[in-house]
């Protein structure tokens, strides 16, 4: 993917979009000069580890020439500088660094070409100073004007020259960093302009906090987006805050929408570099820019005054009875103009905004009185092809887009900030951003940090105060510290005070504290709530309403999911860029070695579609949860950092995967869901189906008269039962209760997969669930010529060597990497090692007909669960390459082993089929124990069992070493 760099007019930091034409444009046009293009450059690297190398002050570059060049914006490792990584490269990184010593993967680490396993390897790796330089001529005409450089997205800190004076310092990671430089630059002349940037540890915002982190987008070098000079009045608008007043009065408040208060108020701040005190008119103006229904208030003067540093003005801003509000379906934009004039003083500053009020009510948010649901996923600032963030609205449009077309309306940005283009196109397309400040860290300790994060939040609020779409803030995803609590809440308590235009909380996951204006938890998570562990019985019922029920405030799910599917091993083609997916590689050769390469795609799509499932189960129990205030998904797309953490339904480039698709995941993941509460997916002919019907409408407006069909079908698409809901009135903002469906299944004389489809009858809803129904009693089976044995015994040999039938059905280890587990792996098996849960369910043929009597699809489902979770895998690595499971459970591909639960073979003179899943115990409450067991032993009493490939009994007996 090609990275676009679109020039857009910028006025102290602040983006004015292509499309409009605002007062004054034309004037600041004329005082900027763009210094893209072509800079001599120096690396100015570490002495060692511990020591910064500071060659580049003593030996006083910044009064000579650097002998290289590179273009900005970019950053050097882009451009080819740096040194190639290598065993011995210093990474940015906590998590994971003890995994270098991994011996698993000691070929390609301590190999010619390292391959990193952990994270995206990059082409080049680079931690310390870079100097950059470049001449700029200051025109005649800038005479009496205030000059600044604006760096719009440095990586790290930042210092500056002008010749041989020494400007300053700034260490902003989530904003521009802007210097000054009126006193340094002559107008008429020509100077040498030298920056300094350092990338190195500079605050300790956490090594895994993805503002800075190798683990996704790497930690660069560098400048990107614009670098300008720009020249405004002596005395200038430095800042202007738009806060959009109470749209509902307490003493009238109405209906969701009905608004009855469109006023706002601007809080402006003036600079003074004259020394001089005065006066002068602010006049003020405003229209929208981005709908079709336009809107321009009426202009107001407001006087205001200066002293001889700086000046400010507080006045209420009355936006008419026609003002259009803002949200996800009318995210209408307005531009507010300033224009300062006094004695020999012209300044203009042009503000983006949007009037919404935020609000909450009934432990959910709101947005303009209507209630909304966060469906989020995360950001955490993976952009594998540059390796830093993009700078431009168009591409933020494309991810935000791709986002909005698998239902989602929510970003969270994991311990980063984004730019100014995330923001402008958020708030273009109506989607919700929660933003963090760059940490994942300890607070209240005494460090640096401490007084750093006061300081980038205040820089944060007067870059993106003013963006509508920015809803949310935490200082930092899950924060550490012996005194964060206290810290945290005095935190804010005064952002609370300041800026009441978004919620904040003190961290992403914990801590919960009194001044949390909403929590983030993970305890409402699937594998976390008691009662939809998998553990229990498969159903969609339960929710979550006991945990939030408990709470006083809104609460979120934490980075819910986190689902892992089996990596694309094709898709290392794509990366193109800075970072590649060695990873990939390397799994791939594994896999190569294991000799089950022709699997590798046939793995991911039946882990893709049993993790869809997953994630489907995910989000429906927090859609039916009442009162819940939404979820932040780990993630929509894959993670490549942390041992590598294949979480979403889209690769790190946000393509799609090729198992699910946008329209598929919105049928569960939208702004309208139907949702059908059963208290079980397994049933017995002798039962009835029961369902209870829900909708969740969260969109923009309560749906008058909808008509719900509803049908169950067979497999083959036929229908056995159909029905229709009439409901007058399904009101925005939560649940509403359709009706129940009762249908008895006493006509199912066989085993088989039902599905039950809801439909909004002439609106783009449906949502769909399958259940399981088996016989109450099974037919007899012959099964004289057939010898079941419970584990190895005497009597197998006997049995075989008469040229008998067996079904071996083997008992379970204890090992921890032995036990089966429907649940698939968390995250990964490199970051959290000691859980034991290591496959990601299974792939089989569904017509094999050891399967006939057992409907299956070719990956697992929720009639599984149990069979799963009573079950041990084999290691049959050691056994000829003949033998194909008839079951094959997906090993963690960082091991990749040929695993089985089923498959069968020709054993001296008779047949054996190995069952490893526990189809012997409890047979009576375990119907999908029982209907597997018959199912197996209808097939080997039939002339269709006939295996073709060969083991000796001594191969059967070296599968139970394996398991020791």
């Amino acid at each position: 993917m090609k990275r676009m760099f679109v020039r857009l007019v910028v006025v102290l930091g602040l983006v004015v979009c292509a499309q409009a034409q605002p007062f004054g444009s034309k004037l600041r046009a004329e005082l900027q000069i763009d210094l893209s293009g072509r800079w001599a450059f120096q690396l100015d690297p570490p002495q060692d580890a511990l020591r910064q190398n500071d060659t580049g002050v003593s030996e006083r570059w910044f009064d000579k020439t650097p002998a290289q060049s590179i273009k900005l914006p970019g950053s050097l490792q882009e451009q080819g500088y740096g040194e190639k990584p290598s065993a011995k490269t210093k990474w940015t990184s906590r998590i994971g660094m003890k995994l270098l010593d991994d011996p698993r993967f000691a070929e390609y680490i301590y190999g010619d070409d390292f391959k990193c396993p952990f994270w995206l390897t990059p082409d080049r790796h680079y931690v310390g100073k870079a100097w950059y330089q470049r001449q700029v001529t200051i025109p005649k005409d800038w005479q009496d004007k205030r000059i600044v450089l604006y760096l719009e997205r440095p990586h790290w800190k930042t210092s500056v020259w002008v010749d041989d004076k020494h400007v300053g310092s700034y260490d902003s990671l989530g904003t521009s960093h802007e210097y000054d430089l009126t006193n340094f630059l002559k107008p008429g002349s020509t100077h040498s302009l030298t920056i300094c940037v350092d990338n190195s540890y500079v605050i300790p915002v956490g090594k895994d906090a993805h503002s800075i982190s190798d683990q996704t987008q790497s930690n660069w070098n560098g400048i990107t987006g614009k670098i300008l000079l720009k020249a405004d009045s002596e005395i200038w608008i430095d800042d202007v805050q738009v806060f959009p007043m109470p749209l509902r009065l307490a003493t009238q408040v109405g209906a969701a929408g009905d608004v009855v208060n469109k006023r706002m108020k601007v809080d402006v701040q003036l600079g003074n570099s004259t020394g001089r005190a005065g006066q002068g008119i602010l006049t003020v103006s405003a229209e929208s820019f981005n709908t079709a229904k336009q809107h321009k208030v009426s202009a107001k003067a407001v006087p205001i005054e200066w002293n001889k540093d700086s000046g400010s003005v507080s006045f209420e801003y009355d936006m008419g009875d026609n003002c259009l509000l803002w949200d996800e379906y009318q995210p209408t934009l307005y531009r507010l103009t300033l224009l300062l004039k006094g004695e020999g003083v012209k300044s203009v500053k042009d503000v983006q905004f949007g009037m919404r009020e935020l609000g909450i009510q009934d432990k959910q948010f709101t947005i303009n009185g209507r209630k909304i649901f966060l469906r989020g996923t995360l950001e955490c600032c993976i952009f594998p092809q540059h390796g830093y963030p993009p700078t431009d609205i168009d591409e933020w449009k494309h991810i935000i887009g791709i986002a909005k077309a698998h239902g989602l309306n929510h970003f969270r940005f994991h311990s980063w900030c984004p730019p100014e283009a995330a923001f402008a196109a958020a708030d273009q397309l109506g989607f919700y951003l929660q933003v963090e400040g760059s940490c994942w860290a300890g607070f209240g300790d005494g460090t640096a940090l401490d007084k750093w994060i006061y300081e980038e939040i205040d820089r944060m609020i007067k870059a993106y105060g003013n963006h509508p779409s920015f809803c949310f803030f935490s200082p930092s995803n899950e924060p550490s510290g012996k005194n964060r609590e206290q810290f945290l809440g005095q935190l804010l308590q005064s952002l609370k005070q300041r800026d009441n235009r978004r919620f904040y909380v003190a961290g992403a996951g914990w801590p919960q504290i009194k001044e949390n204006q909403y929590s983030i938890e993970h305890a409402v998570r699937l594998q976390r709530w008691k009662t939809l562990k998998f553990d229990q019985p498969p159903q969609t019922f339960d929710d979550y309403r006991e945990h939030v029920n408990a709470r006083p405030i809104p609460v979120v799910g934490h980075e819910i999911g986190q689902w892992c599917v089996y990596p694309d091993l094709d898709e290392d083609k794509y990366y193109t860029g800075v970072l590649k997916a060695k990873n990939i590689e390397i799994f791939r050769d594994k896999l190569q070695k294991a000799g089950m390469d022709h699997l590798a795609r046939q793995f991911l799509m039946a882990g893709g579609k049993f993790q869809t499932l997953l994630y489907k189960q995910e989000i429906e129990t927090a859609l039916r949860t009442p009162n819940f205030a939404g979820f932040q998904l780990l993630d929509l797309h894959d993670f490549p950092g942390q041992g590598t953490a294949p979480v979403g339904v889209l690769n790190a480039l946000w393509q799609s995967k090729g198992y699910v698709t946008a329209k598929q995941y919105r049928r569960f993941c939208n702004d309208v869901v139907p949702l059908a509460r059963m208290k079980k997916r397994i049933f017995t002919g002798d039962s009835s189906f029961e369902a209870v019907i829900d909708v969740a409408n969260y969109s923009a407006e309560d749906l008058s008269n909808v008509q719900l069909s509803w049908k169950i079908t067979k497999d083959d698409g036929s229908q056995i039962k159909t029905g229709i809901f009439n409901v007058p009135s399904v009101p925005t903002g939560g649940l509403t209760r359709v009706g129940s469906i009762e249908y008895s299944l006493s006509d199912i004389k066989e085993s088989a997969r039902l599905n039950l489809e809801i439909n909004l009858v002439g609106l783009p809803y449906a949502n769909d669930w399958d259940f399981w129904v088996y016989p109450a009693t099974l037919p007899s089976i012959d099964t004289n010529d057939i010898y079941i044995a419970r584990g190895l015994d005497e009597q197998i040999t006997t049995k075989l060597d008469s040229g008998a039938k067996v079904l071996l059905l083997v008992p379970r280890s204890r090992g921890i990497d032995a036990l089966g587990s429907f649940q698939p792996i968390f995250w990964n098996r490199i970051t959290f090692p000691r859980k034991k849960v290591h496959t990601i369910g299974f792939l089989c043929d569904p017509n094999h007909p050891a399967l006939a009597k057992f409907p299956t699809d070719f990956h697992a489902s929720w009639q599984w669960q149990d069979l799963l979770d009573n079950s041990q895998p084999l290691v049959m690595d050691k056994l000829p390459k003949e033998i194909k499971p008839i079951l094959q459970p997906i090993d963690d591909w960082n091991n990749c082993r040929k695993l089985g639960l089923l498959f069968e073979a020709a054993v001296g003179a008779g047949k054996m089929l190995i069952c490893s899943i526990d189809i012997n115990t409890d047979l009576e409450r375990r119907v999908t124990a029982r209907q597997l067991r018959y199912s197996l032993l209808a097939y080997m009493a039939s002339d269709r069992f006939v295996p073709e490939a060969k083991l000796t009994f001594g191969q059967v007996k070296s599968l139970f070493q394996e398991m020791k």
